[in-house]
C-alpha cells in the first residue's frame, strides 16, 4: 500500500502536511524502518550541547523535539492499535504543549533520549508488521475526526520528517 492510495475520508484534512511528505514509494513498515534510520543517522551526529540548543526563548531544544516526537508515537501507534481492532470509542486528543514540558527531557542525555526513540519505533514497526490490509484500513475516531490505522502509520512518519527538517532549518 502506497501513500498515495490513502482516501482523504481516513483523515482529518490537517494531517496532510505531514502524510505528503512521506516518499510514496515507502509502504508503512519500509517507511517506519527507512525513517527510522534516517533519524538515528541525523541525530546521532549530535552534541549533548547541540541536544540542549533551543533557537529561542521559549522553544523547545533539540532533545525536547525528539522526546516530542517519542511522545506522538506512542499515541498514534495506539490509536492505530485501537483502530486496527475495531474499537470505535473515540478517542481524546492531547496537549503536546503540556506532554514536553512534564517529560523533563532536559535532565536525560541526548544518549538516552535517542535509545527511547528506538526501542518505541522498534515497538511500532512491530505492531504494524502485525497488522493486515484490512486491520489496516479500519477507521476510528481520535480527537473528533476519522483516522485509520494506516493513516496513523503515516503521520507518524510525516511528522518526523518535519520535525528534523525544522531542526535543520532552526536550530543547527
Amino acid at each position: 500500500m502506497k501513500r498515495s492510495e490513502l482516501k482523504t475520508e481516513e483523515y482529518n484534512p490537517y494531517y496532510y502536511q505531514y502524510i505528503q511528505l512521506v516518499p510514496d514509494e515507502w509502504d508503512i513498515v519500509k517507511g517506519l524502518e527507512k525513517s527510522m534510520t534516517q533519524v538515528l543517522d541525523f541525530f546521532n551526529t549530535l552534541t549533548e550541547e547541540q541536544g540542549n540548543f533551543k533557537y529561542a526563548e521559549g522553544k523547545w531544544s533539540i532533545k525536547e523535539v525528539l522526546q516530542h516526537i517519542i511522545d506522538n508515537e506512542r499515541v498514534f501507534s495506539y490509536r492505530a492499535l485501537r483502530f486496527s481492532r475495531k474499537d470505535k470509542e473515540a478517542l481524546p486528543g492531547y496537549d503536546q504543549d503540556n506532554y514536553v514540558p512534564m517529560s523533563k527531557t532536559d535532565r536525560l542525555i541526548l544518549a538516552d533520549v535517542i535509545l527511547d526513540y528506538k526501542n518505541v519505533r522498534m515497538a511500532s514497526i512491530s505492531l504494524f508488521k502485525s497488522m493486515d490490509e484490512d486491520m489496516l484500513q479500519h477507521i476510528g475516531n481520535a480527537n473528533g475526526s476519522p483516522m485509520s490505522a494506516r493513516v496513523a502509520a503515516y503521520i507518524l512518519i510525516g511528522h518526523e520528517i518535519h520535525h528534523v527538517k525544522v531542526i535543520q532549518e532552526r536550530y543547527l
